[in-house]
């Protein structure tokens, strides 16, 4: 992000570079960026598992919590903490909004892993989000941002096609090459193959693709952020507010659900808590910037606000890994009989 930046300030031809080649109102360098950073995660979900998984009433259960917290929960919570501090930026605040729809289906299976949650069952909570945003990502941007967000002027106002087809382009095509790449590997050199070597080698490509997105990315960026520092550490605010809630939120009625059912871990428990908390208090900036960029423009403030979001979230998200690690030991998750965890 600090290239980035300074690489935007003194090198400002480098946008006119960029933008030499477009892929549906985008950069190509970022387009590339944006599928490359999505598809190797992509290809990591265990797609087989989904129809054993679907058979518990385990999976059901917390796909209405999930759904719950996710598209209702979280989408108006971003909405009314973008208002409460963004009141006279309406364009960074269409930005955050943006950002507050997009659910995370990239990062949290990174958070999840590194917080030892239940891999099998958020890897399906991913794919059922990825699947809902093709839906209803467009609907909710035209819903939150042209009538509850009350925006009235033309150029804040989104349309359908144009966030629909951002949706499809830079969401469809890596799921579809995640999958496609899976099975393929997995046809043709064997499953073990897969796991122990493709995976491994090829999982890396996805931090690379979100490095080099942020860098191009803050280099669009360079020069507008450091002549807007204002607003620009404005929208810190709601969306430090909104990872810290989400997350407390959903983490704490996970381990209340737990102790209320007698410490019954199978239904929920600590692994299960930390896929909901990082599921709802996550986002997918990636889309988010994408879309911002596709239906505003490159330079725009609400592409600017949408940029934020990896610079924020990141380091929350991160020491919210450490956080759910604290609790996971410090927390009585199970009933006790006598000295014994049962």
């Amino acid at each position: 992000m600090i290239v980035g930046v300074i690489i935007g300030e003194f090198a400002p031809s480098i946008q006119q570079a960029f933008d030499t080649v477009r892929f549906h109102d985008v950069s190509v360098p970022i387009a590339i960026g944006l599928i490359v950073m999505m598809w190797p995660i992509l290809t990591k979900v265990q797609y087989e598992t989904l129809p054993r998984i679907f058979s518990s009433s385990k999976i059901w259960t917390h796909m209405g919590i999930s759904l719950f917290l996710n598209w209702i929960i979280g989408p108006l919570m971003m909405l009314g903490l973008a208002w409460a501090t963004l009141p006279d930026l309406p364009t960074y605040r269409t930005g955050v909004i943006l950002v507050g729809l997009a659910r995370c289906i990239a990062m949290v299976m990174i958070w999840n892993e590194l917080a030892r949650g239940n891999a099998d069952y958020c890897a399906i909570l991913v794919v059922i989000n990825s699947i809902l945003q093709i839906i209803l990502y467009s609907p909710y941007a035209l819903l939150f941002i042209n009538k509850i967000g009350g925006q009235h002027r033309a150029d804040i106002h989104v349309s359908y096609g144009n966030v629909a087809i951002s949706v499809l382009i830079y969401l469809g095509i890596p799921l579809v090459a995640g999958v496609v790449t899976r099975y393929s590997v997995w046809y043709l050199f064997g499953k073990n193959f897969l796991d122990a070597h493709f995976i491994p080698l090829f999982s890396p490509l996805a931090l690379i693709g979100l490095l080099y997105t942020i860098l191009v990315m803050f280099a669009y960026q360079g020069h507008h952020i450091l002549h807007n520092l204002g607003p620009v550490f404005r929208v810190f605010v709601p969306m430090i507010l909104y990872f810290l809630i989400m997350w407390t939120s959903a983490f704490a009625f996970i381990f209340y659900l737990t102790r209320r059912q007698k410490g019954r871990t199978e239904m929920f428990g600590y692994q299960m808590a930390v896929v909901q908390a990082f599921t709802a208090g996550s986002n997918n900036f990636e889309l988010a910037i994408a879309v911002a960029i596709a239906v505003y423009g490159v330079s725009s403030d609400q592409a600017l606000a949408a940029t934020i979001g990896p610079l924020v979230e990141v380091p929350v998200l991160l020491t919210l890994t450490w956080v759910a690690l604290l609790l996971g030991r410090s927390l009585v998750w199970t009933k006790r009989k006598g000295n014994t965890q049962v």
